[in-house]
């Protein structure tokens, strides 16, 4: 049983930022051995909330009790000292130093004469790590190591810390299925050993699986606090954005038509070997696979981003030439890449300028670009998307994750191009914006265009797709029809287990 008193807690915080309240009343307790989830749509107000329990920022309204009495965290390290620590989606760790310096920065043993104790660093880092369950070795530099590892540097940080209080933002976006399990029995670790763990997730099957307790933000206000054995993902989502929110996936009937995208025995050595495929008009094809199958190496060498060694690509009939992505969008393709922040915006250019950057030749007047044509042809997209901002001047970095989704979407699709191909195009944005973007996708396949979608969210491969191709280590080794695919049929054949 949860001791009565919560470990850590908000009574009633509310946060400003000029005129914008990005907390309004909310309130939120964590217990010792619970995992409590944190749920919302991108600017609910997570961001803030995590902030504030971390002495980033300090509310203007209410109180943070720690142990049921009030305490005012001045920065970072107040809270630090108080037990309370935060697991970032991407950490940073000092790349050149070993993974026991990393964990003892600033704070390492010392032997005879004042120097450092590496023998004792490493002893004590290692039954860090025995107590989270896992295998690591604490001398290996934290340079090459994977974000799931990175994040058990982080965690064992924090225990080194007597943490009693551990925050996760997002801790599963960017990990492959094997990462998320282990992270998960490392979360169960934590809670076995009285610890008070918040978990942000967009994934609503971590939320129910992991956690005992939810609590929803919407637009900066508390909506709810419940038990998660008492609610349903329906009652979750209504409370998340307000309103039921329909089918998830709502896939319109299309009758497929010609070939606009033909694939053949595309090879690339060492990557993926005689991939062969076919999209047609007015169907979504779901690439899908694990991690590491090649699925998005496909998606870059059809795209003309990496050379192939061997095979062809076709568009409409027309061949395309190797390596080259001005060719492959002359011809109709338009590539929405899985890093949008890295490959698809230019993060400090404004709304309107990142979605013209791809028209540019037609926003041209004489030898300047034109900007009204340019806040035109965004207007334009963001009413067609319902795209959420201030001004279409705002650089493209203040919006959230699922409308940066919807400005690279805009960019491409302002091309008209005849083939889609969308890799991971909900990944780490909310439920709501989820459902518009498979609207969206939907929609635009029920207009005649040829959609590819790379996808790891299985239930997003179900529900949106016509036909599924599944590849394993570089080979495409299955295609099942949307009326057979089924979660055991596309992971039976992404594991290499089909005849």
């Amino acid at each position: 049983m949860s001791d009565p008193t919560p470990v850590l807690a908000l009574a009633g915080v509310s946060k400003s930022f000029g005129a914008v309240r990005a907390l309004r009343d909310v309130h939120l307790e964590l217990y010792a051995g619970e995992v409590h989830a944190l749920a919302g749509e991108n600017g609910a107000g997570k961001s803030t909330l995590v902030k504030t329990f971390s002495g980033v920022h300090r509310p203007d309204e209410g109180r943070i009790l720690l142990d049921g009495e009030p305490v005012v965290f001045a920065g970072p390290a107040d809270a630090q000292h108080a037990g309370v620590a935060v697991i970032y989606q991407e950490p940073t760790l000092f790349p050149d130093l070993s993974v026991a310096e990393n964990i003892f920065m600033g704070r390492q043993p010392r032997a005879a004469l004042g120097r450092i104790d590496r023998a004792a660093m490493r002893s004590r880092a290692r039954e860090l790590f025995t107590r989270l369950g896992v295998a690591f070795d604490p001398g290996q530099p934290a340079r090459g190591l994977s974000i799931a590892d990175q994040q058990l540097v982080e965690i064992a940080k924090a225990l080194s810390r007597d943490a009693r209080v551990l925050i996760m933002d997002e801790p599963t976006a960017a990990l492959s299925g094997n990462e998320v399990d282990r992270l998960f029995k490392v979360v169960k670790a934590l809670r076995e050993e009285g610890s008070a763990v918040l978990f942000i997730s967009h994934r609503l099957d971590e939320i129910f699986e992991l956690c005992r307790r939810v609590t929803t933000l919407r637009d900066g206000a508390w909506v709810a606090g419940d038990l998660v054995a008492e609610i349903t993902r329906e009652d979750l989502i209504r409370r998340m954005v307000g309103r039921d929110l329909g089918d998830l996936y709502p896939k319109q009937e299309s009758t497929p038509g010609e070939t606009a995208l033909k694939v053949d025995r595309l090879t690339r050595e060492g990557v993926f070997t005689d991939v062969s495929f076919q999209v047609r008009r007015g169907e979504i094809v779901a690439l899908a696979g694990l991690v590491g199958a090649g699925r998005s190496e496909v998606a870059r060498a059809v795209f003309g981003i990496d050379r192939w060694d061997a095979g062809s690509v076709e568009v409409n009939g027309r061949r395309l030439p190797a390596a080259s992505p001005t060719a492959a969008m002359s011809a109709g393709l338009a590539l929405v890449p899985e890093d949008r922040r890295q490959q698809g915006l230019v993060m400090e250019q404004s709304i309107e300028r990142n979605i013209g950057l791809t028209g540019l030749k037609a926003l041209r007047r004489g030898p300047v670009i034109s900007r009204s044509a340019e806040r035109d042809r965004a207007r334009d997209w963001a009413v067609r998307l319902r795209l959420r901002f201030g001004r279409l001047s705002d650089a493209v970095g203040v919006l959230s994750g699922g409308n940066q989704q919807k400005v690279v979407l805009a960019k491409w699709l302002s091309t008209r191009p005849d083939v889609l191909i969308v890799d991971e195009p909900t990944r780490g944005i909310d439920v709501g914006t989820k459902a518009e973007v498979h609207r969206l996708l939907s929609q635009l396949a029920a207009d005649g265009l040829a959609v590819l979608m790379i996808s790891s969210d299985l239930p997003e491969v179900l529900g949106m797709a016509d036909r599924v191709l599944v590849m394993h280590e570089g080979r495409l080794v299955a295609e099942i029809a949307r009326a057979d695919a089924t979660e055991e049929s596309v992971m039976t054949a992404a594991t290499g287990s089909a005849a």
